[in-house]
């Protein structure tokens, strides 16, 4: 069961929600900007942010990043790495090993964009040697990091003797140039932030350990990018490591409940409406699985108009909810909600509302949803 927002606190109210088709994201910047300052706050510097792209996908909020001097940006896709740098980023690193066609996508990248720095992500011998002899054949160097398993076993090599061979192999390559060591704990999920920290910390010192291995056989490691959005207040406290948060530019439902210590404003919204009334106590509503990501168990979306209501059915057009005073909705009522998982809710849409001092103003283009943009 979920209570609705106090009337003091609906923020997040359209004044011309009449101008917005339903089922609709929206964006509103003053809040996005207020997540930004609060990121830079921990970090303690904006020099020290690499922030994801991932969550967003907009060109608009990387130029917001970059007014309050965040430089660097890690993106997933190619096409994030485009709309990144399209939007005036200097440096992007593509944190995903790039494989078949995206190693030429990657040099054409570069050729494209000469004013930005662009980095991959790798972790296999024979990525790093097919990027060196695609390097070649571009006539242009390429900027690798090298990507550590510190547990999640998703991407990456586990820090140790195989991690410096692969690391050697790209600091001694004519063609390649070493960036230095991306490492992502997306699977630290403690709730508790002690908890959380010795987690953290825990699988942080094989990487250290290797940090310094490296740095005593005299080979370079001029970065280290480490963390998500759980645990980069944590890694902030490294000195010389870098931080890559996403989910707190936009937040959301799943991560405000999950960690209370991280201080971030909902600044993304879904408005649906009142498509039906198919039986007592059921309202059925336009946020079906095509309008909010599905992949976790419900609840997935978090209504903040609506009270005490329990989710019966989700599909692709439609949520349906019971409540006991379904009598008060009717078709065509505007309802607000805020998505459990951000990310791939917004990978849902095309463009953004964007909501400034209650009223929308305009939208704004979800431009890398497109696995494609002209690259």
């Amino acid at each position: 069961m979920t209570t609705a927002s106090s009337e003091s606190d609906r923020w997040y109210v359209v004044e011309n929600v009449g101008d917005i088709p339903s089922p609709a994201l929206a964006f509103y910047p003053e809040r996005i900007e207020e997540n930004i300052r609060r990121m830079v706050r921990i970090a303690g510097d904006a020099g020290r942010l690499r922030p994801h792209v991932k969550t967003h996908k907009t060109g608009e909020i990387v130029k917001l990043q970059l007014r309050h001097g965040i430089r660097r940006f890690k993106c997933s896709t190619i096409a994030e790495a485009e709309m990144t740098a399209a939007a005036g980023a200097p440096d992007v690193l593509l944190a995903m090993q790039p494989v078949g066609p995206a190693i030429p996508r990657f040099f054409a990248l570069q050729r494209a964009f000469p004013a930005t720095s662009f980095g991959a992500i790798v972790d296999a011998e024979d990525i790093i040697r097919n990027i060196a002899r695609a390097s070649a054949d571009a006539g242009a160097k390429a900027c690798l990091w090298l990507d550590l398993n510190s547990g999640m076993n998703r991407t990456g090599v586990a820090p140790g003797t195989d991690a410096g061979r692969l690391y050697r192999l790209i600091h001694q390559s004519e063609r390649l140039t070493a960036g230095g060591l991306h490492v992502y704990d997306g699977h630290i999920h403690e709730s508790d932030p002690e908890a959380r920290a010795k987690q953290c910390d825990g699988e942080f010192a094989p990487v250290q350990a290797m940090i310094d291995d490296l740095r005593r056989a005299g080979l370079p490691v001029p970065a280290v990018v480490a963390g998500g959005s759980p645990t980069f207040p944590i890694h902030a406290r490294r000195p010389g490591v870098s931080l890559s948060p996403g989910t707190p530019l936009l937040w959301d439902a799943g991560y405000g409940a999950a960690y209370a210590d991280l201080d971030f404003l909902v600044a993304a919204v879904l408005v649906g409406r009142v498509v039906s009334k198919p039986a007592p106590g059921r309202v059925c509503l336009d946020l079906g699985t095509k309008a909010v990501a599905s992949e976790m168990p419900q609840p997935r979306i978090a209504l903040l108009n609506v009270s005490d209501y329990r989710i019966a059915g989700h599909n692709e057009e439609h949520l349906i909810i019971e409540l006991p005073d379904a009598s008060r909705y009717h078709p065509g009522d505007v309802v607000y909600g805020i998505p459990v998982h951000i990310c791939p809710t917004v990978a849902r849409y095309e463009t953004a509302s964007v909501v400034e001092q209650g009223r929308c103003t305009g939208e704004w283009a979800i431009a890398a949803r497109n696995r494609r943009l002209t690259v």
